[in-house]
């Protein structure tokens, strides 16, 4: 087996975190190993996949460019393996241990979510962490692995009772996550809410589990937060589930809507043949990237006088949401970035859903919750405050804005003539 996947560390000097001693006993080995296991598991969902000439069609292919997950003593080089496939059809090789967007690790509290997301048992953590911890692994039997659980569901039961009365939301994104779960036929449906206050900073306001996206489950989420101090956000964002948008009318029927683009996007292009999705697609990019509320309904016009006729069901996905997908031309430009589509939410728990697809059974119900609570929580400290959070106090106020410019009213015109 290659040590080229982990390079040697940099910059080691004096350090206090509790990673100091883990790292210099096996982190590397254990990495190197982990990501190799993991190649060997997807190419051999190839196995039966060869070439004219019978040779296999995915295989090795070198590493992509080295990038460093910082850790208590440095960043450690990190090379994730490529592969390539000779039959044409491509194919793309992802770490789920070491995703992309992962960049830091500073406790032992953030490798066992990661490891038990891999599909790591909780009667074969010890083994694990033997690799990275040495001696130290002793303590990790199942029973403790067992009561770290234990913690992280008392600390997520703790976390929905917060009071919320002191943040003042102003967008939030709503999305149903769905998941592979252990000895279940059906896939575990995770509620999942962010918002953004006033200031700008997003936080994840709920994680349940809401067996389906229903309007029951998602007002019952809803009214959680209300009685738990919430105000009502200026604008919902989410995509096409009817559940969602019925509950926002009966908990905050003030709140405006905004449709998913993404979602849309991929609703419409269902609906149409593969061979001119590419064109389909440019056309739906005219509408939502358009500088003028005025240019997005000439482009929408335009999309139907082309595609309506001959492909009316795309035609009319597209027509049932078309006032709720124009929403964002009613808020700052700043913020249009952010408010058009639920990407805060695919972003983060996307490796959750990439690991219960390739992983059958890896997680129970109880512990997938507990795992999305815990790597919520790690994403949370590494988002960014919402682009052009100094026109949220705008918007609370109410101050009207059309294609994303403040309207002046008459004073302000007067006073800047």
């Amino acid at each position: 087996m290659s040590n080229d996947n982990i390079i040697d560390f940099s910059g080691i000097g004096k350090f206090e975190d509790a990673l100091t001693g883990i790292i210099r006993d096996g982190a590397r080995k254990l990495l190197c190993t982990a990501v190799e296991a993991e190649l060997e598991e997807f190419l051999q969902q190839f196995e039966g996949r060869r070439t004219v000439q019978g040779r296999r069609a995915v295989v090795r292919s070198g590493h992509q460019p080295e990038r460093p997950i910082q850790t208590g003593v440095g960043p450690v080089r990190v090379r994730i393996p490529k592969v390539r496939a000779n039959d044409g059809r491509p194919v793309t090789f992802r770490s789920a241990l070491v995703p992309p967007y992962v960049r830091k690790s500073r406790s032992m509290e953030v490798w066992l979510p990661w490891l038990y997301l891999k599909g790591v048992s909780t009667g074969e953590m010890s083994g694990v962490l033997s690799g990275l911890l040495g001696e130290q692994a002793e303590g990790f039997s199942p029973s403790v692995v067992k009561r770290l659980k234990g913690v992280w569901l008392d600390e997520m039961k703790e976390w929905k009772r917060q009071d919320l009365s002191d943040r003042n939301i102003v967008y939030v994104w709503a999305d149903g996550v769905y998941c592979g779960l252990r000895s279940e036929d059906t896939k575990l449906c995770c509620l999942v809410i962010i918002g953004a206050d006033d200031r700008g900073r997003k936080t994840i306001l709920a994680i349940e589990d809401g067996v389906r996206e229903s309007t029951l489950g998602w007002e019952e989420v809803l009214r959680d937060l209300k009685s738990r101090g919430m105000n009502a956000p200026r604008l919902g964002i989410g995509d096409g589930a009817l559940g969602f948008w019925s509950a926002l009318d009966h908990v905050w029927p003030e709140t405006r809507h905004q449709r998913c683009w993404v979602h849309k996007t991929v609703n419409v292009l269902t609906e149409v043949p593969k061979a001119i999705q590419p064109r389909v697609k440019t056309a739906l990019q005219q509408i939502w990237m358009a500088e003028t509320r005025n240019d997005a309904d000439e482009a929408f016009d335009h999309f139907l006088a082309c595609y309506e006729a001959k492909y009316p069901k795309a035609a009319g996905k597209l027509v049932e949401d078309r006032e709720d997908l124009m929403s964002f031309f009613d808020f700052p430009a700043e913020h249009w970035q952010s408010i058009r589509t639920t990407n805060p939410i695919e972003s983060t728990f996307a490796t959750i859903r990439h690991r219960t697809r390739t992983t059958r059974g890896c997680l129970s119900r109880s512990t997938m919750l507990a795992m999305m609570f815990k790597l919520g929580q790690c994403a949370e400290t590494r988002w960014r405050r919402l682009r052009g959070h100094h026109r949220l106090a705008q918007v609370i106020e109410g101050v009207p804005f059309r294609d994303g410019i403040e309207v002046q009213s008459d004073r302000q015109t007067a006073a800047a003539k």
